[in-house]
C-alpha cells in the first residue's frame, strides 16, 4: 500500500483476463505491433469500464503488464482504496466493451493475479516438490490448483493434496513437469491466483566412454575422461577420495592416474557432479569406469580407450566442440571409427532446453537456433547425430505450436534452419540417418514437422531460402504460383475455391534428397525409385476439390513417371487420387492433377482409401437408407396397435422402431459431420465434437438394439416355456440399449483427454492415430456381431434338430436350403455384415472396402424390407391393398390349405416364427472424408 502526501492511501491490486483465442507469439514481445495493439484497447476499456463501474478505483491507473498463453491470459494492474473490491458490475460492463472491440472472454474469464515464488533454488529431476499456497487476509476461501491447464487431483500417480489443498507434493519430478502451477483461492467476487512457472533442470548427462577400460600393467599413466553439459561441473573420485583432474575443453576435466609395473589390479573410478551433494543419490548424477591393468598382449592401443582385442567395440568421447559418443572397432592395430553420435555442443544445449521450453519462449528458442545453425553450418551438415537432433527440436517445436499462432519472425528462423539441414551437400549425411529406419524416419519427423507447423501460421507473407519458398496468401476465386527458387519453375494451380480461404504453400527443391522412395505398397526403401523433382506442401483452410501441379523433371531419362503425396498413416508415397498429364506444349514438365475429395469406410478403418466409387456408394446409399427409414417409421406408426397385441410381436416391432430411430438419427450427425469436413481440412474441433458425440451414442444404440434383439430371439428359442413380463422386458431392453452406449461414449470423451485427441484430423470420426478412441466403437461393435453369429448358430440348430419335413415344401425339405433362406434373411437383420469392418481394419484392399461400404450403407433399406415390408401382419394391417399385398395374396389363400402350399419371403418368415423365431433388422454405413493438406511430389519407378 501506498500513501500520497494528502494522506490518500491506495493499493496495486495485479489482475488477469483469459481472452478466448489461440495464443500468439508476438504477443511476447512487447515491440510487436500485435502487442501494442491489444495491449492498448484493453487498457482503455479497463479504464473505462472501471471509472463507472468499480467503487475505489483510481481512474488512470491501469497498466497491462504483459500476456502469456493458456488461451491469451492477460496481464495487468490497477490501483485501488481497497484490496476488496467488488467487481461484478465493472467486469460485466469490460467484458461487453471488449467484445464490441471483437475481444471476446472466456467464461470465468476474471481473476486477481499475482506472480509468486512457491519454490526458490535450483530443481533436477527425480527430486521431491512441496509447494504452499498461502490464503491472505482477502482470499480465504476453498483452494484448487491447476497445473498446465490440468487438475493435479485427477492424477495421484503424480501428485498429492494435503492440508486442505493448501499443499501439493509433486512426486518424484521429471523434466515434463516444467511448467506453469497455480493455486486459486475462491473469494467473494473473482478468484484469487498465485502462480509461478517452475522449471525442472534437464537431468545431466555424463560420459566417460566405455565401462571398461584395459591398460598395459606398467610404470605409465592411464587417461580417463569425463565431459559433462554445459553448466554443470565434474569431479573424479576413487575409494570416496576426490581426485586432482586437469580441466579440458569447456566442462570436460581429464583425470592422468599412474599405474607401476607389477601392480597390476582393477580399479573403479566415478565421475560425478560437483557441488551437489542433494543429487548424489540419484544414478544420473555420476557415471563409472572400471580400469584393469594387464600384462596380456591385444592387438589395438590408444592412450584414450585403452587396450582391445580384434572385432572389440568400446566407446569414446567426443571432440572439443561436440557432446556424445564416438564407437571404435578394434581393426588391427587401430581403432577404427564406426559409429558418430557426436552432437555439436550448441545444438546438444538447445536440444535439453527444448525438452523443457514454454511456449512463450518459442520467438526467442527459435531465433537462438537459427542463429546457432547458421555459425556452425560445416560441422552440423557433416554429423548425422547433429542433423538428427536438431530434427528432433523442430519436431518439439511443431508440436508444442498447436498451443499458439505462428508469426512470420518465427517461422522464418525454422525455415533458416531446415534450410541448413536439406541442402545439397548433407544427401550423405542423410543417407546414413536413412539406413534401416522406415517407421521412425527422421526425414519423415523433418516433414511431418513442416506440415504440423504449417497448420499455425497467421497473416500473409512470404519467405524464400535458397532451396525454399513459403508463400501464405488469402484467395478469392482461383489461384496459381511458380516458384522462383533457382533451377526450379515448379507451379502451383488451384482452380476454384468454394469460400475466401488462406492457403499456404511450400516449395522445397532439396527436400527430394531426404525423403526416402518407399510407396504405401512397400516398406522396404525401394532401389529402383526416385523422386523425379521439387516438394511441394499444400495446406488450405477449407477442402479444395482439385489442384493442379506442374513439376519439372529432374531426370528426363527416367520412365514411369507418378504424382504422389506423403500418406502419413501408411508412412509412405500414395498416388490415390493424384493423376498423371504429360505436359503437351513443355518437355521435361509433368502436370499432376489431385482430388482428395473422396469417401470411404472409416468407421471400422484407421485409415482411408481414396475413390470415388466409395463415395457414390456412400452418399447413394446414405441417401437410399435415410429414406427407407422414414417409410419404415411411418408404417410403423400406421400399423401399431395391428402389431402390439401379442408379447412376441410388440417386443419385435419395439426393436424395429428403436434400430431405425437410432440409424436415422446416426445418419444424420453423420451428414452434418460430412458437411462439416467438406468445409474445412482438418475439420474444426468445435463443430465436429457435438457430431461425433452423438453419431458415437446412435450408432452404438443401433448395435446395442440388435444385441437385444438376437438376445430376445434366442430368449424365445430356447426357454420356450419360460416367461417374463412386457414390463420388465422393456426396462432391460431401453436401459442396455441407451444405457451401455452413453456410458461407452461419455468415458471415451473423458479419457481422450480433450477433443483435439477424441475426433480424427481426417473425417468428424472418433481419432485412431493419437488416442485410439475408434476402438471405442469398434470392440462393442464386434463383440455383438460376435454374439448374433452365435444367436443365429443356435436358432439354425434348434430349427434342424425339431425337423424341417412338416412345415416346409417338397423343394426345402432338405436342410442346406433351409439354412440358406435362414442365414440370407437373417445375415442382415443381426448386422452380421458388420464382420466385413474386420477386413477394412487390417487392409487398404478396395474391394472389402467396396463391399463393407455396399452392405452397411444400405442397412435402412433391408430394415424397410426384411423388419417390415415382408411381415405379414404389417400388410395386413395397412389400410387398402399395397401392390406387395397383392403379389403375395395368392400364397395367403394357398396358406389356408395347408402350409405346404406356401412360397416366397414372406412365408418364410412366417415358418421361422413358427419355430420361435422372428427377424431383427441392422443397419450402417461408409463416412466420407476430404482432404486438401498435403506434401506432393512426382516419382519415377
Amino acid at each position: 500500500m501506498q500513501c500520497t502526501l494528502m494522506y490518500t492511501c491506495f493499493t496495486a491490486v495485479r489482475m488477469s483476463m483469459t481472452i478466448n483465442q489461440p495464443f500468439d507469439t508476438s504477443l511476447t514481445d512487447s515491440n510487436s505491433d500485435n502487442y501494442k495493439d491489444l495491449s492498448g484497447k484493453i487498457k482503455k476499456s479497463i479504464d473505462t469500464s472501471y471509472s463507472k463501474q468499480l467503487n475505489g478505483y483510481i481512474p488512470g491507473s491501469t497498466e497491462v503488464s504483459g500476456f502469456r498463453p493458456g488461451s491469451v491470459i492477460a496481464d495487468y494492474a490497477i490501483s485501488a482504496t481497497s484490496n476488496n473490491l467488488d467487481f461484478t458490475a465493472a467486469n460485466t460492463a469490460l467484458s461487453e466493451s471488449l467484445k464490441a472491440q471483437g475481444i471476446i472472454l472466456a467464461a470465468d474469464a476474471f481473476a486477481q493475479s499475482e506472480q509468486t515464488d512457491f519454490t526458490t533454488g535450483n530443481l533436477y529431476p527425480l527430486q521431491k516438490l512441496d509447494l504452499n499456497c498461502i490464503q491472505t487476509d482477502f482470499a480465504k476461501g476453498p483452494i484448487k490448483w491447476i497445473v498446465n491447464n490440468k487438475d493435479p487431483a485427477l492424477d495421484n500417480t503424480r501428485y498429492t493434496l494435503s492440508n486442505n489443498n493448501s499443499i501439493l507434493t509433486v512426486k518424484n519430478t521429471s523434466e515434463s513437469d516444467s511448467g506453469r502451477y497455480s493455486c486459486i483461492i475462491q473469494t467473494d467476487t473473482v478468484p484469487y491466483i498465485k502462480w509461478q512457472n517452475i522449471i525442472i533442470n534437464q537431468r545431466p548427462t555424463i560420459f566417460v566412454g566405455d565401462e571398461y577400460h584395459v591398460s598395459p600393467c606398467k610404470d605409465s599413466t592411464v587417461q580417463l575422461r569425463c565431459s559433462v553439459d554445459a553448466g554443470y561441473n565434474v569431479e573424479w573420485v576413487l575409494n570416496g577420495a576426490v581426485q586432482t583432474s586437469v580441466p579440458a575443453s569447456g566442462s570436460d576435466i581429464i583425470l592422468n592416474h599412474p599405474t607401476k609395473s607389477g601392480d597390476c589390479k582393477e580399479e573403479t573410478f566415478t565421475c560425478r557432479l560437483k557441488d551437489l551433494p542433494q543429487l548424489l543419490a540419484y544414478s544420473y548424477s555420476w557415471s563409472r569406469v572400471t580400469v584393469k591393468t594387464s600384462t596380456e598382449n591385444y592387438e589395438c592401443s590408444n592412450e584414450e580407450l585403452g587396450l582391445g582385442k580384434t572385432n572389440d567395440e568400446k566407446k569414446g568421447i567426443c571432440g572439443s566442440g561436440f557432446k556424445g559418443t564416438i564407437t571404435y572397432r578394434c581393426e588391427p592395430p587401430v581403432w577404427t571409427k564406426v559409429q558418430d553420435n557426436c552432437i555439436v555442443d550448441v545444438i546438444f544445449k538447445l536440444k535439453n532446453t527444448a525438452e523443457t521450453l514454454l511456449v512463450d519462449d518459442i520467438p526467442e528458442f527459435m531465433a537462438n537456433l537459427s542463429s546457432a545453425t547458421s555459425q556452425n553450418n560445416v560441422n552440423i551438415t557433416q554429423s548425422p547425430a547433429t542433423v538428427q537432433a536438431i530434427v528432433d527440436i523442430l519436431f518439439k517445436i511443431a508440436n508444442l505450436s498447436q498451443d499458439t499462432v505462428i508469426n512470420k519472425p518465427v517461422m522464418e528462423s525454422f525455415l533458416k534452419t531446415v534450410n541448413i539441414i536439406v541442402s545439397g551437400n548433407v544427401s550423405d549425411t542423410w543417407k546414413q540417418l536413412s539406413k534401416g529406419n522406415t517407421t521412425e524416419n527422421t526425414s519423415i519427423r523433418l516433414l511431418d514437422a513442416i506440415e504440423k507447423i504449417s497448420d499455425r501460421l497467421k497473416d500473409e507473407f512470404s519467405i524464400n531460402e535458397t532451396s525454399i519458398q513459403l508463400n501464405r496468401t488469402t484467395i478469392k476465386n482461383s489461384f496459381s504460383i511458380t516458384s522462383t527458387l533457382p533451377n526450379s519453375t515448379t507451379e502451383v494451380v488451384i482452380p476454384q475455391v468454394p469460400n475466401v480461404t488462406t492457403v499456404t504453400i511450400i516449395i522445397f527443391t532439396t527436400l527430394d534428397n531426404v525423403l526416402p522412395t518407399r510407396d504405401t505398397n512397400n516398406d522396404s526403401r525401394k532401389s529402383d525409385a526416385l523422386i523425379n523433382g521439387d516438394v511441394v506442401v499444400v495446406k488450405v483452410n477449407q477442402t479444395i476439390n482439385n489442384i493442379s501441379f506442374a513439376f519439372d523433371i529432374t531426370n528426363q531419362s527416367l520412365g514411369n513417371p507418378q504424382c504422389v503425396f506423403w500418406n502419413f498413416s501408411l508412412d509412405g508415397w500414395d498416388s490415390t487420387g493424384c493423376e498423371v498429364k504429360p505436359s503437351v506444349n513443355e518437355t521435361g514438365k509433368i502436370t499432376c492433377e489431385c482430388d482428395h475429395t473422396t469417401s470411404f469406410s472409416i468407421l471400422m478403418s484407421p485409415f482411408s482409401i481414396d475413390n470415388k466409387a466409395l463415395a457414390y456408394i456412400t452418399y447413394i446409399g446414405v441417401a437410399i437408407s435415410m429414406a427407407s427409414l422414414v417409410i419404415c417409421l411411418i408404417i410403423e406408426t400406421i400399423v401399431w396397435k395391428s402389431v402390439r397385441r401379442n408379447d412376441t410381436s410388440y417386443m419385435r416391432h419395439v426393436t424395429i422402431v428403436n434400430i431405425a430411430v437410432s440409424l436415422l438419427i446416426a445418419n444424420i450427425c453423420f451428414i452434418i459431420g460430412a458437411a462439416i469436413t467438406d468445409q474445412e481440412q482438418p475439420p474444426s474441433v468445435g463443430r465436429c465434437s457435438p457430431a461425433v458425440f452423438f453419431m458415437h451414442f446412435f450408432y452404438l444404440a443401433l448395435f446395442f438394439w440388435m444385441l437385444i434383439s438376437a438376445l430376445f430371439l434366442f430368449y424365445r428359442t430356447v426357454m420356450v416355456l419360460s416367461q417374463m413380463s412386457r414390463v420388465r422386458m422393456m426396462a432391460i431392453a431401453f436401459i442396455i440399449s441407451y444405457g451401455a452406449p452413453l456410458l461407452i461414449a461419455v468415458i471415451t470423451v473423458a479419457s481422450t483427454a480433450g477433443p483435439q485427441k477424441y475426433i480424427s484430423q481426417r473425417a468428424c470420426w472418433l481419432n485412431w492415430d493419437e488416442s485410439k478412441a475408434l476402438l471405442a466403437f469398434v470392440i462393442p461393435a464386434l463383440t455383438i456381431v460376435a454374439i448374433n453369429l452365435v444367436v443365429l448358430i443356435v436358432v439354425l440348430y434348434k430349427m434342424l434338430r425339431r425337423g424341417v419335413g412338416a412345415t416346409t415344401q417338397p423343394d426345402e425339405k432338405h436342410a442346406l436350403v433351409v439354412i440358406f433362406r435362414c442365414v440370407a434373411i437373417l445375415t442382415p437383420i443381426f448386422g452380421l455384415t458388420w464382420g466385413f469392418g474386420i477386413g477394412t481394419m487390417v487392409s487398404r484392399d478396395l474391394g472389402v472396402h467396396v463391399v463393407f461400404t455396399i452392405l452397411n450403407s444400405l442397412q435402412g433399406f433391408f430394415i424397410l424390407v426384411f423388419g417390415t415390408l415382408l411381415d405379414n401382419k404389417v400388410r395386413e394391417s395397412l389400410p387398402g391393398k399395397l401392390s406387395l399385398q397383392k403379389l403375395s395374396s395368392s400364397n395367403t389363400k394357398s396358406t389356408s390349405a395347408g402350409p405346404s402350399s406356401t412360397s416366397g419371403l414372406g412365408t418364410l418368415f412366417q415358418r421361422i416364427r413358427q419355430r420361435n423365431v422372428y427377424n431383427v433388422s441392422a443397419a450402417n454405413l461408409s463416412s466420407p472424408v476430404t482432404s486438401s493438406n498435403d506434401s506432393y511430389a512426382i516419382m519415377n519407378t
